[in-house]
């Protein structure tokens, strides 16, 4: 069985290597205990990485959104806050998959659940598909980034989605903070 520390090993190396199979440029710190493990370099924005180890749990990949460490008291959890963290990135051994999170979607939760397959009491509105989150439809050439286009204003947006602004990076895009690979914001 692996510890905490092999798990987020593990997760960390199948991150950075799903990361750069899409081409993504991915930056590690040199020191441990920072608030981020990793930097995704996304056209011309550095994004703050936290990764995480997901488990699987029928058909709901897990994914913690929050730190845990042990005192005289026990065990401490707390929450990521804004401004600490841009993105979640999560990898679910089970699966073998990478799944990338914007923060400001789940800002404040201490838990997200990714569904796998559809649910028990055929629920469809406000469910997390893991699909829609993974690497390859976030990060990838048919993604958000290759999806941006412009408004009469100059400003990013999200096109080409059905229906436009599905990605689940749009909270991206609509600020303004992404730009098509090698092009300047």
């Amino acid at each position: 069985m692996l510890t905490s520390d092999k798990k987020g090993a593990v997760a960390e190396t199948a991150i950075i290597h799903a990361a750069t199979r899409l081409g993504i440029s991915v930056y590690t710190p040199v020191a441990e205990g920072g608030r981020y493990d990793m930097i995704f370099e996304l056209g011309s924005r550095l994004v703050r990485v936290q990764c995480k180890w997901a488990p699987r749990h029928d058909d709901v990949v897990v994914l913690r959104c929050y730190r845990a460490r042990r005192n005289r008291q026990g065990l401490i959890r707390r929450i990521y806050l804004e401004g600490e963290i841009d993105a979640f990135a999560a990898y679910c051994a089970d699966v073998d998959r990478c799944y990338f999170l914007p923060y400001e979607l789940f800002a404040g939760r201490t838990q997200v659940h990714l569904r796998l397959g559809p649910c028990r009491n055929n629920q469809r509105n406000g469910v997390n598909w893991a699909r829609d989150y993974e690497f390859a439809a976030t990060l990838g050439d048919r993604g958000a980034i290759a999806q941006l286009g412009e408004r009469r204003r100059g400003t990013p947006k999200v096109a080409g989605s059905s229906p436009a602004g599905s990605t689940p990076l749009s909270g991206f895009a609509e600020s303004g903070d992404l730009a098509p690979l090698g092009q300047p914001l």
